[in-house]
């Protein structure tokens, strides 16, 4: 049933590049793979939307390491799809911050990340996450953002009409996607920003 629209805003937050930062995970993988940062990358982020969108770990790892010139067993995929989904699921210290600070406050929380499904399992996992109300995942959708069909889909998994929704993203093109949906969307340049934009949304003090 939806909530009333007289009730605070659910606060909605990408996880890559906002609550979790970008980058840790290539660096790790990297350093277990003894492959340069640099290379590695290409292959990575190539493959991505596929895993994002339901690919099999198995299908996508071994894809970067084809990529790589390289060929995995099954452990190997195991331990590397172990090692990124705990780099992306380690949140940020201003994030975390800032999700203290909300969930004292009783607010609303949600996740809608572009994320495989390996991943979208370790954050349901993770301590933090306890507070948030609803996690929705490109995965389960088998559709990413800025798809204006997956902010449709929060929707309905939020219970919320799209004005009563706060997003923060990394992303400008999906924080406009949500934006002409009818969403309160910003660009996450940092915790002390988004924590200025949430009192401005009237969802923090001053």
């Amino acid at each position: 049933m939806e909530r009333s629209q007289n009730a605070s805003p659910t606060v909605v937050w990408d996880l890559g590049g906002v609550l979790a930062p970008s980058g840790r995970a290539l660096s790790a993988l990297a350093e277990v793979l003894g492959t340069p940062r640099s290379e590695l990358a290409d292959a990575y982020w190539t493959h991505r939307d596929a895993y994002d969108l339901g690919a099999s770990p198995d299908t996508y790892w071994r894809g970067v390491a084809e990529a790589l010139g390289r060929t995995l067993d099954g452990s190997w995929v195991e331990r590397l799809d172990r090692i990124d989904s705990a780099c992306w699921v380690t949140l940020d210290s201003d994030a975390e911050a800032l999700l203290v600070r909300l969930a004292e406050r009783g607010t609303p929380l949600g996740i809608l990340s572009n994320a495989p499904g390996s991943l979208a399992r370790a954050v349901r996992r993770a301590p933090w996450a306890a507070p948030f109300e609803t996690l929705v995942f490109s995965s389960d959708l088998g559709l990413m953002k800025p798809d204006p069909l997956v902010y449709r889909a929060a929707d309905e998994r939020l219970g919320r009409s799209p004005a009563q929704v706060v997003f923060f993203d990394d992303r400008p093109e999906n924080v406009a996607a949500a934006r002409a949906h009818g969403w309160r969307a910003h660009v996450w340049t940092g915790g002390e920003a988004a924590a200025a934009g949430l009192a401005q949304e009237g969802v923090l003090d001053d």
